[in-house]
């Protein structure tokens, strides 16, 4: 099958499979769940379940298993991307081409279908389509990367950052934290969800998720000043006018796109290890990066 094809497949047993596992819209509170929904279904990229689907095939997981983990890992994503555009943090009034939660809702609502993703990835984590032992591990992978040392932990410097210059070490651990560690997570999921990976298997893999990690930032800080706003389904050149540090601002967009093809040049080499196994994990690599191309 070609990779249009794949990853066709993946996204619609992704979107189905959130179907299932996000409460049903008739269900009390039926205005949070209907919120919840609105947020989650029909948009976006789907970086993080194509590339935990992608490692799975590394392990031999079963699909139904990694729906599960790439459902819980979208929802959590998508709880960060609804708090991060509320007023309090990035205000912003379109994400994924619509408005944003709080702008269709309200700010409260908006705050608890975050609260409500992030409790309810959990739930699908523990779900019967996964045993006990690798619920347990893939629990403490997704806390640990969206947590105060992942995501959170970035999102807290991305915002003491606005209106200060950053060094580009500086930049790169905001992003590693804010981007990468979900990304990252996605990876190691994947493998973790079929047979158990070697030490070896997951430094390589670890090796991979740094660079496809950081060029997706790379990629974003690009489009950030060169696409518009329809293309990309949020608000153009908003980093800029906030004043918010980027790779752009920093190394300038030339130097920039050259880091994007050295980060995919970078997930490539990472890969080779698992030779022809890993053909869709290095086509999700030139995705993430050709998005420039």
């Amino acid at each position: 099958m070609t990779f249009d094809q794949w990853t066709r497949q993946v996204l619609d047993r992704v979107e189905s499979a959130l179907d299932h596992y996000l409460p049903a819209a008739d269900v009390q509170p039926a205005p949070l769940h209907d919120a919840m929904r609105y947020a989650v279904l029909g948009g976006g990229k789907r970086v993080r379940p194509l590339l935990c689907h992608a490692a799975g095939e590394l392990t031999n997981a079963m699909p139904e298993a990694l729906d599960a983990a790439a459902c819980a890992l979208e929802m959590i994503h998508v709880y960060s991307l609804v708090h991060d555009d509320m007023p309090c943090m990035d205000d912003d009034d379109m994400r994924r081409g619509k408005p944003t939660v709080h702008v269709k809702y309200d700010e409260p609502t908006a705050l608890l279908v975050g609260d409500a993703l992030q409790s309810q990835a959990f739930v699908t984590l523990t779900s019967d389509v996964l045993d006990a032992t690798r619920q347990a591990s893939l629990v403490r992978e997704l806390a640990l990367a969206s947590g105060s040392v992942g995501m959170a932990g970035g999102q807290a410097i991305d915002l003491a950052s606005v209106g200060h210059a950053l060094t580009r070490p500086e930049l790169e651990t905001m992003h590693r934290l804010k981007t990468g560690a979900l990304l990252r997570a996605a990876v190691r999921m994947g493998a973790m969800a079929g047979e158990t990976p070697s030490a070896e298997t997951l430094a390589a893999l670890d090796k991979y998720a740094a660079a496809v990690g950081l060029a997706f930032q790379v990629v974003d800080d690009i489009l950030d000043v060169t696409a518009d706003s329809a293309t990309l389904g949020k608000t153009a050149g908003k980093d800029a006018k906030d004043g918010k540090p980027t790779y752009v601002s920093i190394i300038g967009l030339d130097a920039s796109r050259a880091l994007a093809q050295q980060l995919r040049a970078d997930a490539h080499a990472a890969l080779e290890p698992f030779g022809a196994r890993a053909q869709r994990l290095a086509e999700l690599a030139d995705l993430v990066v050709n998005r420039v191309s």
